[in-house]
């Protein structure tokens, strides 16, 4: 694109670029320079900085500034600038670091892509992290964070730590719960569980260690990181797949759920047999009230068939469930010292409470055992009934 292209399609989508800085004052007006050269429709929040960055975006009258009295990290600066954008009249917003590590005339990079969109979507740039003088630390948090992105969306990427972003402002959450670093993650996993897009567009990267000042705090941030994605996670297998499993079959008709999701003509053996026994251990296990979140949560994550999966699941039905725990109980005694014997015991849950460990060894015995022999023998059944699919 030329430059009056760039600069029209910034204007027309109503796009800005959010600057957020703290104590950047050696790269910060090279990036606010470098920015000018495509549009004036810039937003620079400024966190707190104790060093000359005041006096030194005072030089821009032409841009809005935001002056945050003391600092309370990254992500409380871009909500904080977010909101002023939405404030302004702008759609979408594009984020870069003022650290110098991202080239201004990538720009046009970010444009061209959402022209190329039907429907709004959430870009990040694509750094080349094999590059010559890129921290190795920020090589494994990359691939770190990539993993548990696609664990808690399903989208693969190969960056997601970039903070050189397009935000689509009308389509991202509203509220927040994490101010710093871990904000870019919160917010593109729940941008994605929108059904937004999220992808990749390629970017250059500099990392100057005479210029580029990090604020990341390896062990506080890394930590405050894990606990994000330990609650994403959860919130992942316990609504999201869920939500969206139920949403696929209120969009498809009986006839079609029945042949995509069930029959699905595309599954091999193999994989029906795996559904079928992945549904058999989870039915057997102790997880009560919890065995249809669980079973479509992991057939999903694994790519089984999640319908035969929850049918599957369903041997642990309320007329079943004392013969279960019956099961469970006598196969678990050999394990437990003590006076063990169910048959002469009324079988309730207060026996379960008073024999938890020897219930617990007894169902893990019993949902892998029965697990293993529903799964052999549908495969053998499946594949004498239909070998072509393997």
């Amino acid at each position: 694109m030329t430059l009056p292209e760039v600069q029209n399609a910034i204007h027309e989508k109503k796009i800005c670029i959010l600057i957020p800085t703290y104590n950047n004052e050696k790269t910060l007006k090279r990036v606010i320079d470098g920015v000018l050269d495509y549009t004036e429709n810039i937003i620079a929040v400024n966190d707190g900085s104790t060093d000359s960055t005041i006096s030194l975006l005072a030089q821009y009258p032409q841009i809005t500034v935001i002056t945050l009295p003391e600092n309370k990290g990254k992500g409380n600066g871009l909500k904080i600038g977010f909101r002023k954008a939405k404030d302004l009249g702008y759609h979408y917003a594009i984020t870069i670091d003022s650290d110098g590590q991202h080239y201004p005339d990538d720009i046009p990079v970010f444009v061209e892509a959402l022209l190329q969109e039907k429907h709004d979507v959430l870009l990040i740039g694509n750094r080349n992290m094999s590059q010559d003088g890129i921290p190795k630390k920020s090589s494994f948090g990359n691939r770190f964070s990539n993993f548990w992105f696609w664990f808690e969306t399903g989208i693969k990427l190969e960056d997601t730590q970039s903070g050189y972003r397009l935000y689509p402002l009308l389509k991202i959450p509203k509220k927040y719960f994490t101010p710093k670093f871990e904000f870019e993650i919160e917010i593109i996993v729940r941008t994605a569980w929108r059904h937004v897009p999220v992808k990749n567009v390629p970017i250059k990267v500099l990392y100057d260690p005479a210029e580029r000042v990090s604020h990341f705090r390896p062990f506080k941030d890394f930590t405050r990181i894990s606990i994000l994605n330990t609650i994403l996670v959860t919130i992942t297998l316990l609504y999201i797949i869920p939500r969206n499993f139920v949403n696929n079959f209120k969009k498809k008709s009986f006839k079609r759920f029945i042949k995509e999701d069930v029959l699905e003509s595309d599954g091999s053996n193999r994989t029906k047999a795996f559904s079928i026994a992945l549904g058999v251990f989870i039915g057997f296990s102790p997880f009560w009230g919890f065995h249809t979140v669980l079973v479509i949560s992991l057939a999903v994550l694994f790519k089984l068939n999640k319908v035969l999966a929850f049918v599957a699941s369903n041997v642990s039905l309320p007329p079943l469930i004392p013969f279960v725990i019956a099961a469970s109980l006598f196969l678990g005694s050999p394990f437990v010292q003590g006076d063990s014997n169910i048959l002469s015991s009324e079988l309730n849950f207060e026996l379960i409470k008073n024999n938890l460990l020897q219930y617990v060894i007894g169902s893990a015995i019993l949902a892998t055992s029965m697990s293993a022999i529903c799964g052999i023998t549908t495969f053998l059944f499946l594949n004498k009934l239909n070998p072509e699919n393997e």
